[in-house]
């Protein structure tokens, strides 16, 4: 029961965040018009497009685990690049429709992180993204969020300036922090203890894709290089499982 009641809670929640995005969406169009235009791409702007950008990397990331066909795959990422928010929570909202009644009650969070050809509990067959190049790049990708907001505030001041609240921004502001919300889910499933977890979304509230950067590092350090990549998306206690299997094989 307590696993039917997280999936219905869940996917209220990315329903309701797919349908407000969509709203801010239509809604900043009409009172500000498009937004290619070259006036809209402020310094901080742009640092809050870089920051979207790489917090929308792990979640292409797992679209790609996820997806056994090049083609959707390959479109959902370039929805993800898009729509941005609404591809993420219909994505997920999505993930969740096709559970079926048995998984819900199970750990739903595990059977929705989960390849879908891998549900059987056999090990995927397909070739696997190196663990260090993994972790090589994304201490990269926080690397350069960290040098644009650094750059950011010492060529064009503090963030904190309502003059810098245009339409647009609010909107990609709106956007990035839904993106946040379906990252927290999951650093919140994958944590071990609740004050762990809100220290992890504090931070990611806080410090945007730098500190899913630093989450991401720090979990991928706790595999070995012989380890599957998609071993990142579960927590400890799957990982102790499954390298038991493995080894027992």
């Amino acid at each position: 029961m307590a696993g039917s009641a997280v999936v219905t809670a869940l996917k209220a929640l990315f329903l309701v965040l797919g349908c407000f995005m969509v709203a801010t969406l239509i809604y900043t169009i009409a009172v500000d018009g498009l937004p290619f235009r070259s006036d809209l791409l402020t310094p901080w702007m742009a640092a809050t497009l870089v920051d979207y950008y790489i917090n929308v990397v792990p979640l292409a990331a797992w679209v790609w685990y996820k997806e056994s066909n090049f083609f959707s795959a390959l479109l959902w990422t370039v929805l993800l690049i898009c729509l941005g928010s609404v591809t993420t929570c219909f994505y997920i909202l999505l993930q969740f429709l096709k559970l079926s009644p048995q998984e819900s009650s199970q750990d739903p969070i595990y059977h929705v992180l989960l390849r879908h050809s891998s549900k059987d509990g056999m090990e995927q067959k397909k070739q696997h993204f190196p663990v260090i190049i993994a972790r090589i790049t994304f201490i990269a990708l926080g690397g350069l969020m960290l040098v644009t907001l650094l750059y950011t505030i010492f060529t064009n001041g503090s963030p904190f300036r309502k003059e810098l609240l245009t339409p647009w921004m609010t909107a990609t502001l709106i956007d990035f922090y839904i993106n946040v919300v379906a990252l927290s889910v999951w650093v919140a499933y994958k944590e071990s203890s609740w004050l762990s977890a809100f220290v992890w979304i504090f931070l990611l509230i806080c410090s945007g894709s730098i500190s899913t950067c630093a989450y991401i590092v720090r979990e991928l350090f706790q595999l070995s290089s012989l380890d599957p990549l998609y071993f990142v998306l579960f927590n400890s206690g799957y990982r102790a499982e499954n390298r038991y299997e493995r080894t027992s094989a």
